[in-house]
């Protein structure tokens, strides 16, 4: 589909674009918190998560498909919520657990003084391999479900 179609092939790499707009939304959030408040990293992973997913709905809505309007806009949210939501599900415990192991692997891999700490690395690897699957399960579900009105 992706490979034979020039408009879908188009409409991939869109969404690519907004996933990379998404990823410095959601890992500047989770930096900031990190950095700036107390908050369990976790739950600063789930609030830069949801920055992520109103900046990439938006995006999505008006630029990625652009020829989805079919479909009332409330029910597009409803369903791109639904299929984050899922996402969510998918990256927090992905998430945990993946930080706990990244972060102890670069603290035995890495000198002391090395110019980012083990954890700041952990967090980010973690958080990294976590978008990347959810990505993928956002495009695939959101391109047949909330924007199947696209031809």
């Amino acid at each position: 589909m992706i490979i034979s179609d020039p408009q879908e092939r188009g409409r991939f790499l869109r969404f690519a674009v907004v996933g990379i707009i998404g990823a410095i939304v959601d890992f500047g959030t989770f930096n900031l918190l990190v950095k700036l408040t107390s908050i369990m990293v976790v739950w600063a992973s789930v609030v830069s998560f949801t920055a992520a997913v109103v900046s990439n709905f938006l995006w999505n809505r008006f630029w990625t498909y652009p020829d989805s309007r079919s479909k009332a806009i409330t029910r597009q949210v409803i369903q791109f919520a639904a299929v984050s939501l899922a996402g969510l599900a998918i990256r927090t415990p992905l998430f945990a657990w993946m930080e706990k192991l990244l972060g102890q692997t670069f603290s035995r891999m890495l000198p002391e003084k090395f110019i980012f700490s083990s954890t700041f690395l952990g967090h980010n690897a973690a958080l990294a391999i976590a978008v990347l699957v959810v990505m993928m399960w956002n495009f695939i579900v959101n391109r047949f479900w909330t924007y199947n009105d696209v031809s």
